[in-house]
């Protein structure tokens, strides 16, 4: 089953597999360090899901729930 960083609860680690969305959303992504095959930890989610703090190749990195749910992890 198919899931997304969004889905990922604190202190849960994954693979990133699979980044979606067109041209500028994805390249951002990719500017900040979202890649196949990088490991991520979920070091915090906001009380609303909004917005999703993740540890990705030694750095903090914070992402919103929208951009979060671009990103299929296993």
């Amino acid at each position: 089953m198919e899931r997304t960083l969004k889905e990922l609860k604190p202190g849960e680690k994954a693979v990133i597999k699979i980044i979606l969305g067109e041209g500028a959303v994805k390249r951002r992504l990719m500017d900040m360090g979202v890649s196949r095959g990088v490991e991520v930890l979920v070091r915090k989610v906001a009380p609303l899901g909004d917005p999703v703090q993740v540890n990705i190749r030694g750095y903090e990195l914070t992402l919103r729930k929208a951009e979060a749910e671009n990103i299929i992890v296993e």
